[in-house]
């Protein structure tokens, strides 16, 4: 595949998505076909009839850094749902949308907030740090890059139940392109790569791509938000400002990046609900 962008490699995804759709039953069944079930989390045609093609992408590896905090991606990510004809229109059932897969955050709770006597009272387990990845807004394929607005949810019973960078109204914007980025400085450009393999399914209408690069350095990260420590139960310390001293956050546009190795599956809706 010698596609140096995103944009080239799903045209070719959705062009033979097209011929194989004209040949397809007509949708019905509110349940995936046999074969089809990782598609589950795409609309059938009762929850969104403008759905016509159904996605499944999973991030393999990889790392995500903002400000001062780089979290290496070791468990795999699942963005799942549908989208139209020209890959527009992005939506999921309750199947669907961003698995809420934990990260560990290497340095823990103490390397977030600095707060050094947590040592004290608290064992390993509960000074571990996880990040999870939220959806933030509504992801685009239909461009040369993957326009994806997230929020990191970071988990620890020191923090509350809501302590997180980015939001639905302020999100993490991140365009994943396997092309190269143009950040601004200090950040220089960095190259994605298109998939080492694509193959279309020899028994099912599914074409799949494989370990594709996707990378983006030129997103801004804001502050964090919700982040609460209470003391003996019922005195709020807020917990913001120490998360943000030690991430360097908020971090502006060409001081982060993330690499992700990603596969990905794409069939026709009338195939998966036949």
């Amino acid at each position: 595949m010698k596609s140096q962008n995103l944009v080239k490699l799903l045209g070719v995804l959705a062009a033979g998505l097209s011929a194989i759709a004209m040949c397809a039953p007509l949708a019905q069944a509110a349940t995936p076909a046999k074969g089809y079930e990782g598609f589950a989390g795409c609309p059938s045609p009762v929850e969104n009839p403008a759905v016509t093609a159904c996605l499944r992408s999973v991030v393999r590896s990889g790392h995500f850094q903002m400000g001062s905090k780089n979290v290496p991606i070791t468990n795999p990510i699942v963005l799942s749902g549908g989208t139209d004809e020209n890959l527009k229109g992005f939506s999921f059932n309750s199947k669907g949308g961003l698995t809420p897969v934990k990260q560990t955050v290497p340095g823990g709770v103490i390397g977030l907030t600095g707060l050094d006597w947590l040592v004290n009272f608290l064992n390993i387990e509960q000074l571990k740090l996880y990040a999870v990845t939220e959806l933030a807004g509504t992801p685009d394929f239909s461009g040369e890059a993957l326009s994806l607005p997230i929020k990191v949810h970071l988990i620890n019973p020191v923090l509350g139940n809501g302590c997180y960078v980015g939001s639905s109204s302020n999100p993490i914007k991140l365009n994943l392109t396997p092309g190269t980025t143009s950040p601004p400085p200090p950040n220089s450009p960095i190259s994605g790569a298109p998939p080492k393999k694509v193959e279309t399914d020899p028994t099912l209408s599914i074409f799949r791509t494989f370990e594709t690069t996707l990378v983006d350095n030129a997103f801004a990260a804001p502050g964090a938000s919700g982040c609460v420590l209470t003391l003996l139960g019922f005195i709020p310390i807020n917990l913001n400002g120490l998360v943000n001293i030690e991430s360097s956050l908020p971090s502006p546009a060409g001081t982060n990046e993330t690499v992700q190795v990603a596969d990905l599956e794409l069939a026709p809706r009338e195939a998966v609900y036949p």
